[in-house]
């Protein structure tokens, strides 16, 4: 009878975890969680346009409301710290996401401010089973379509984007690149360098 009890607890334990499993798992498909994403996003640029003029501050905070909270800023971290992710201390990590964050919704904000007054098409998505989907946007800014890919991650309830692809160049990798010449100009010091970088897309879109 004890035995048949256990049994019937650990089952009960595991159909919960499977349970609990599911429904953690975003509900949205990659593509209309991008669509509703960009869409949100644009819509804001959109309806404060006139607002937005010379005023940088007013387009971070509509990014920061907007874009960071569907960022996955450890994934990110990871990728633009590279071998650096694996030698520092997770204080310095959660340093680096705190500043490289910041300074990101500085290159959001003036990129997707560029495109709020252009349309954009949604590619075709096709579902091949990644842990780490790639949904892409055509932006069409004044006849040249440019194309922008959202790398995903799963983080249960929701998408969140863990990279980023312009034209056909990875951003998280061009980031990393500018990180290690970062830490090279500072000697080496990791401190430094996660305190001094600047992450700069145009230069990286430029590549």
């Amino acid at each position: 009878m004890h035995i048949l009890l256990k049994q019937t607890f650990t089952a009960g334990i595991l159909a919960a975890m499977v349970v609990t499993a599911a429904q953690a798992a975003p509900a949205e498909a990659p593509p209309a969680f991008v669509k509703r994403v960009a869409d949100g996003l644009i819509t804001r640029l959109k309806t404060d346009n006139a607002k937005l003029q010379n005023n940088p501050a007013a387009i971070k905070a509509i990014v920061r409301q907007n874009l960071d909270p569907y960022v996955d800023g450890q994934a990110f971290t990871r990728i633009v710290m590279g071998t650096y992710a694996n030698t520092s201390t997770p204080a310095q990590r959660a340093q680096f996401e705190q500043n490289f964050r910041n300074t990101l919704i500085e290159n959001y904000g003036s990129a997707f401010a560029k495109y709020s007054t252009q349309t954009y098409t949604l590619r075709p998505y096709k579902d091949t089973g990644s842990k780490n989907p790639v949904v892409t946007i055509d932006f069409n800014n004044k006849g040249d379509k440019i194309p922008v890919s959202f790398q995903l991650a799963d983080a249960g309830s929701q998408w969140k984007i863990r990279n980023i692809n312009v034209s056909g160049i990875d951003l998280g990798l061009q980031f990393r690149n500018q990180f290690a010449a970062n830490v090279k100009r500072n000697g080496g010091n990791v401190d430094k360098a996660i305190a001094t970088f600047q992450p700069d897309a145009d230069a990286a879109v430029k590549k």
